[in-house]
């Protein structure tokens, strides 16, 4: 509980660096600021005043309720404050978003006291973030023949809180910024390490690419007031390695423009680019905000007279720059020519960054308002018993007659809502579609749980299968940070709705699981659409995207997404994997044989990866599809022979009825209503009524990629490739290297075997070859520390049952102890294993990091620069990914090993295995 003593406190620390005064949230903090403005001798008046208008967090906060409540006061007289209106008092209510200001709003609209009802009648034609409460009473006063309920009804079947906004600009000037060359992670805007900031919207703006970029900005946009400061990655993808809302609120309060005059930090309409486009889920978090994403297209391959593509010593194709977007470049998008100009001369065609539904979204400030909007002109239409006003651009929907069906079309075609009916919808159509199980990590709850307040939502959409809020972001220290947000998030969703990895009453131990793993095993039906506020939110069953906290918290509120179903490239394999190999191995071979066929083109890039992988279970197969997002693909579907999907159904159903028996069941009883809903699937399956999800044999493919299987002789490392000359070359997951490159001599520092690209096999390699080196060498000496996080509770005690984990106790020289947390980050390791609670790790770079420097071996998915390690002056951090047993090995050699090295290591090892179905896996 603050005060407002301890409030103007705190604005004094912030001052100190260099920050206004946090918004204010707090219900007990809002009400003494009342009375202060009510005492009209109070000393601190003027400020509260001041505090009260413009720094109150909207939406359902508590502080939200006493603002909406007092203004409801002033608006019928029973308060009378000379600065705040009743007309003023409205203006206000109409930019608090939702919740109890729309019930202040109803109670006004539907008094007793006509002129008062017709004001606040006009204010709530304009809102739309109306829920069922909100609904039945403007149906019920409809119905009892109210005639301003019926007013505000007639209004909303119109769409008038849409159609009544202005249009958006048909010239919008633009000045560049080069953020970054080469691919730009959203670490660059918003980095994990300052991940506990993300709910302090100043505060975390402070940690956007640097200091000196910030001041940079800032000098742009003053000089150019009439212009937007426009964002790029030149010569690479904007926006690669998460969703990241935070990054993209970052660049919206740099680049921006303020949301409401009466809402502190909220900026909208960020422009971002990048030579090779926007990363779909980044596109998807700009979508929200109703900024734009522009693909620049401005580096292009050099070809020679014949039209062949020039290539370099290195085989990379030589660019050639078409135009240039150099930080200062003043640029103009016409919004209705869909066009980008520089002066009266055409560069490119932007038509895609400006279709008719992303055009709404910028004319609406994001696309939350065009999402409730249309269930609001639904609601009234019905209510009105009329048809539905066309007001919004109709749903684009693809149907090639003739064509069969891809797996993410069967499945959209599955869950698709308000679509034509009878109608088959094809790639390229905008679908609505319900979600079935919706995933909340650590890091971004804060924030999710912000934009559920701010659309005003209390409890989650009954059609939900089941939602997830995580702890593994946070998992490696318990220190203050997570002290202080961590217990409030899971009160927030557990109160909303959610599984919480922590209990708030405290009953049930806690669970620091990686969320996709958790996710993966909650997901019990491989035709669900699964939305998880992280990228690594890919499923072996089902179709899973990663998505910004607002997204997450959109599914959540409203149990649907809308986007438009992608395009598919279907990967099948031929051949057979060597004993010595493990699948991760073929993970990295998939991408460098896909680059290769393709002469560097990424095709996976914004596309579903439809793998066949057929005799894979869910727990080996996510390897594959955790991996997709670094191939920069939207999702990936795992299709699955019918008895391989039934046992990954069992193990899902085993690791549901654990989290029942630890009490993790909510009052809805959402666990065993996932059992019941696997029950019925196996059934479905063995009786034949619904084998496995299959895509059609004619169905259509953006292309195809065969994995030759017998090409893969040595493990495949994934190298940051940190001193290639061309800067955008370095950090992009693209550059796969057999181990033979590094002739066994490239210095190892640390270890790291973890977070959601190993399962339990993973471990036992592990405990094996500790084993192996011990009974050889007669002991195991590490020659670089090996940092090993699991990455859920369950592969610990399923380790300790069979044994395993004794063999890494007897090796470790540190075990987690969920007694007794790390309160704070390891800064430096000793040549040994550190057996670390499950969680993400160094993988997510916001706690744990490596020493600045080193070069570590891991099995991790990010190689971004200063993730899992930062750069020193003399030396650049590398994170090399690669398989369990290439980690191991390159710690107790402390380098690289040979292949002979690594093939005498593996011996007797039963790494994880796979070979491609023999069965045609379509339909």
């Amino acid at each position: 509980m603050m005060t407002y003593s301890d409030y103007i406190k705190e604005i004094e620390e912030r001052k100190g660096q260099g920050l206004h005064p946090k918004p204010i949230d707090g219900a007990e903090l809002l009400s003494e600021i009342i009375e202060q403005i009510k005492d009209l001798n109070n000393e601190y008046r003027a400020e509260s005043l001041n505090f009260f208008i413009y720094n109150v967090v909207p939406g359902t906060t508590p502080a939200a309720n006493v603002k909406a409540n007092f203004l409801k006061e002033i608006v019928l007289g029973q308060s009378v404050v000379a600065e705040i209106t009743p007309a003023f008092a409205l203006e206000l209510l109409s930019h608090m978003k939702g919740g109890t200001s729309i019930k202040v709003l109803l109670d006004l609209a539907l008094g007793n006291d006509i002129a008062i009802a017709k004001d606040a009648a006009e204010v709530l034609k304009t809102q739309v973030f109306l829920y069922e409460a909100d609904t039945d009473r403007l149906a019920e006063a409809f119905k009892s023949g109210n005639e301003i309920a019926a007013a505000i009804l007639e209004s909303y079947a119109k769409a008038e809180f849409f159609t009544k906004l202005p249009e958006i600009a048909e010239e919008i000037k633009v000045i560049t910024f080069i953020a970054g060359e080469g691919d730009i992670s959203t670490d660059l805007l918003s980095p994990g390490n300052q991940a506990h900031s993300r709910s302090d919207r100043e505060l975390h703006g402070k940690c956007l690419i640097s200091p000196d970029a910030q001041a940079e900005i800032k000098a742009l946009a003053e000089a150019n007031p009439d212009k937007s400061v426009m964002l790029i990655a030149e010569k690479g993808t904007m926006g690669v390695g998460s969703s990241r809302m935070s990054g993209v609120n970052n660049v919206a309060l740099w680049s921006g423009k303020q949301a409401s005059p009466y809402v502190p930090f909220i900026n909208i309409a960020p422009i971002v680019a990048g030579t090779n486009g926007i990363s779909p889920i980044f596109l998807t978090t700009v979508d929200v905000t109703g900024g734009i994403g522009l693909d620049l297209k401005n580096w292009v391959k050099k070809t020679d007279a014949n039209g062949e593509v020039v290539r370099n010593e290195s085989g990379d194709p030589i660019l050639e720059e078409v135009y240039s977007v150099a930080t200062g470049t003043v640029l103009t998008i016409n919004t209705k020519t869909k066009k980008l100009y520089s002066g009266d001369k055409e560069l490119i065609d932007i038509s895609k960054a400006f279709t008719p539904q992303k055009i709404e979204f910028i004319k609406a400030g994001g696309s939350y308002a065009i999402v409730f909007g249309k269930k609001l002109q639904t609601f009234a239409s019905k209510t009105l018993g009329i048809d539905i006003v066309p007001v919004y651009a109709p749903s684009k929907e693809v149907s090639v007659e003739g064509q069969g069906l891809t797996a993410v079309e069967k499945i959209f075609n599955a869950n698709a809502v308000g679509t034509t009916p009878g109608k088959v919808l094809h790639a390229g159509s905008d679908v609505r579609v319900t979600v079935n199980i919706v995933g909340s990590q650590d890091t971004t709850g804060l924030m999710t749980s912000q934009e559920l307040e701010s659309m005003a939502a209390t409890v989650i959409s009954p059609i939900v299968d089941g939602a997830y809020q995580s702890g593994c972001h946070t998992a490696s220290v318990w220190d203050n940070k997570s002290k202080a947000n961590i217990p409030r998030l899971m009160k927030f969703m557990n109160d909303f709705g959610l599984i919480t990895a922590r209990d708030p009453k405290g009953v049930y131990h806690s669970m620091t699981d990686v969320i996709h793993k958790v996710l993966n095993d909650i997901t019990v039906n491989e035709w669900a659409i699964i939305i998880g506020g992280d990228s690594h939110t890919r499923m072996s069953k089902g179709v899973a995207f990663g998505a910004d906290s607002g997204t997450v918290a959109l599914a959540l509120a409203t149990g649907e997404a809308s986007m438009p179903i992608p395009e598919s490239v279907k990967v099948t394999f031929k051949g057979d994997m060597k004993g010595y190999m493990d699948f991760r191995d073929v993970v990295h071979a998939t991408q460098a044989q896909m680059l290769k066929t393709f002469g560097g083109e990424n095709v996976f890039q914004g596309r579903i990866i439809e793998v066949h992988l057929g005799t894979l279970n869910a727990d080996q197969a996510f390897t594959f599809t955790d991996w997709t997002a670094e191939m920069k693909a939207k999702a990936s579907i795992c299709i699955s022979e019918d008895y391989t999907l039934i046992e990954s159904l069992e193990m899902a159903k085993g690791r549901i009825q654990i989290m029942i028996d630890k009490g993790m069941d909510n009052q809805n009883q959402v666990l065993k209503g996932l059992i019941a809903i696997a029950d019925k699937r196996i059934a479905a399956i063995i009786s034949g009524e619904k084998p496995a999800l299959r895509p059609d044999a004619n169905a259509k493919y953006y292309a195809e990629v065969v994995v030759d299987l017998d090409q893969i002789a040595e493990p495949m490392i994934a190298d940051p490739d940190v001193n290639n000359a061309d800067v955008s070359k370095r950090y992009t997951h693209d550059t796969i290297r057999p181990l033979s490159f590094y002739g066994g001599v490239k210095k190892v520092d640390l270890g790291f075997i973890g977070s959601c690209m190993v399962h339990k096999g993973d471990m036992k390699i592990l405990a094996h070859m500790l084993k192996n080196i011990d009974e050889q060498e007669g002991k195991v000496e590490f020659k670089a520390p090996l940092v090993v996080a699991p990455p859920t509770y369950n592969i610990v005690d399923e380790l300790k049952a069979e044994g395993d984990w004794e063999i890494l106790q007897k090796y470790s020289g540190f075990e987690f102890d969920d007694n007794v947390p790390k309160a704070a980050a390891r800064t430096s390791y000793e040549n040994m294993l550190y057996l670390e609670r499950p969680g993400c790790n160094l993988c997510m770079g916001n706690q744990e990091k490596a020493t600045k420097g080193d070069t570590v071996m891991a099995t991790s998915t990010r190689l971004f620069q200063g993730r899992v390690v930062e750069d020193t002056e003399g030396k650049k951090g590398e994170s090399l990914l690669s398989s369990t047993p290439v980690v191991v090995l390159s710690t107790i050699l402390g380098r690289t090993p040979t292949i002979e090295e690594y093939k005498t290591a593996v011996e007797g090892i039963n790494l994880t295995k796979f070979a491609p179905s023999h069965k045609l896996l379509v339909k």
